[in-house]
């Protein structure tokens, strides 16, 4: 081996064994879901099917490959917000690429309006997310139908956009970011897209995802396959018939969401694979929504359950030690926390929300550079607590008790539990159970409600 290789090889080693502060700090931001593709990345990913009951991403991704020169196929996804959906839906889109199909993956929330998502405005950003990539892939295509439909929306609309001098996709992103902003040209657009509905998605189908299709197979790749993440945090309001707008769109116009000629996954909010309705959603798309869990920390009986534990424990100190090896990390748990029981108060009390535990992580690096002290972690815990349980009523307290104990279908209330992460589905391999965010186990009214229902 050179010389060169070995100080190399030292300064590595040497890197690792230090904790990089900034970049600790940067690896615990709560609001950014890991880029699987990205190196740095991959390191801190931890994989944790082998606690929540299966692997999520493998069922979704093998619906799409081994069906892939048979028919398009549309798939649901769900779980509860924080859960780590975005990271595996990118781990999907690594997984499918390296299967030789080309993936669009976009956030549903940059180009809708949550409070008001229709099924035209979900088909005109798939249709502006595909005709941007396959631009990326120096395919051109200028799909007549829309381009009159664009001139009319710009009319319409009054927009200074001159379709003709931009790009398909740059078209649609201007008049999406003009209409975004104001409620009135919202309902004008809506109102004129909905009798064309049918008309609309014949031309994505026809003038954009089946030429797309066959250029891109021309360039090598086996298809082309969609993810809309975040249409889960869609509003939970009544739309038509006092429908909630999730059920709307995915039971009554669930129909039209399928007919793209292309593989498409949509997320979907947690509430929908609960409700009365499920048969129903069925029905429409042909499959059971593939729901992503919390990770199991005690099963329902009440006790730890380790195996999840410790996947959370690396996770956490993955995010301080990304280039050690896993059976090394622990070895280290001093460095970040005081006590190797900080570290375990930390995953537990999380509920094996991942997106909590980050947090949880992130708030104690705003207070002091590590190692954490436990007061400071408790510290944090505290206003946690207050902030969840300042909401709480008599009544969704006696629906907690209840659907911890009994379970959960169909009841609104119930969702809106789930929706406000006061309620967690668990599943692991050997039960399925619903559990009350621990935090809120550790309240005065929690133990008087548990007492008063133990006594005769």
């Amino acid at each position: 081996m050179s010389l060169r290789l070995l100080i190399l090889g030292w300064f590595r080693l040497c890197f690792s064994m230090t904790l990089d502060l900034v970049r600790f700090y940067q690896a615990c931001n709560p609001t950014r879901p890991l880029q699987i593709a990205d190196a740095l990345d991959q390191r801190y990913f931890i994989n944790f099917s082998e606690v929540r009951g299966g692997d999520v991403v493998q069922e979704l991704g093998r619906t799409i490959t081994m069906l892939a020169g048979d028919r398009p196929t549309t798939q649901l996804f769900t779980g509860h917000v924080g859960s780590g959906k975005s990271t595996e839906l990118l781990r999907l889109k690594a997984s499918l690429e390296a299967e030789a199909f080309h993936v669009v993956y976009f956030q549903s929330d940059q180009d809708l309006e949550m409070g008001n998502v229709e099924v035209t405005n979900v088909l005109l950003a798939i249709a502006r997310r595909v005709s941007a990539s396959l631009e990326e892939e120096n395919i051109r295509l200028r799909p007549n139908y829309f381009q009159n439909l664009m001139k009319e929306v710009a009319g319409i609309l009054r927009s200074p956009v001159s379709v003709s001098d931009v790009s398909f996709s740059a078209g649609i992103a201007s008049i999406t970011a003009e209409v975004k902003e104001s409620d009135e040209l919202r309902s004008q657009l809506q109102q004129f897209l909905e009798p064309r509905t049918r008309s609309i998605i014949e031309a994505v189908n026809d003038e954009l995802l089946k030429p797309g299709i066959e250029a891109l197979r021309n360039q090598g790749k086996r298809g082309l396959a969609v993810i809309v993440d975040n249409l889960d945090r869609m509003d939970n309001t009544p739309k038509y018939d006092k429908r909630l707008q999730s059920e709307y769109l995915f039971i009554n116009r669930g129909e039209q969401l399928r007919r793209l000629a292309c593989h498409v996954v949509y997320t979907i909010p947690m509430e929908l694979a609960f409700s009365d309705d499920l048969a129903q959603l069925m029905m429409r798309f042909g499959d059971r929504p593939k729901v992503l869990p919390m990770v199991p920390v005690r099963i329902h009986a009440g006790t730890a359950y380790e195996p999840g534990l410790s996947l959370l424990r690396q996770m956490v100190m993955a995010r301080a030690f990304p280039d050690v090896a896993p059976e090394e990390r622990l070895s280290r748990v001093t460095e970040v926390f005081d006590t190797a029981d900080t570290l375990e108060r930390l995953c537990t009390i999380s509920g094996g929300h991942m997106r909590n535990v980050i947090r949880l992580l992130f708030s104690c690096l705003q207070k002091e550079d590590p190692p954490f002290k436990r007061a400071t972690l408790e510290s944090v815990i505290r206003n946690e607590r207050d902030d969840l349980t300042g909401p709480l009523d008599d009544e969704e307290w006696q629906l907690l008790l209840h659907a911890a104990e009994k379970g959960v279908q169909g009841d609104e209330d119930y969702h809106t539990l789930i929706r406000k992460l006061y309620l967690f589905e668990y599943r692991a391999p050997e039960e399925r159970w619903f559990g009350i965010n621990p935090v809120l186990m550790e309240t005065e009214k929690y133990r008087q409600l548990t007492q008063s229902q133990e006594q005769p």
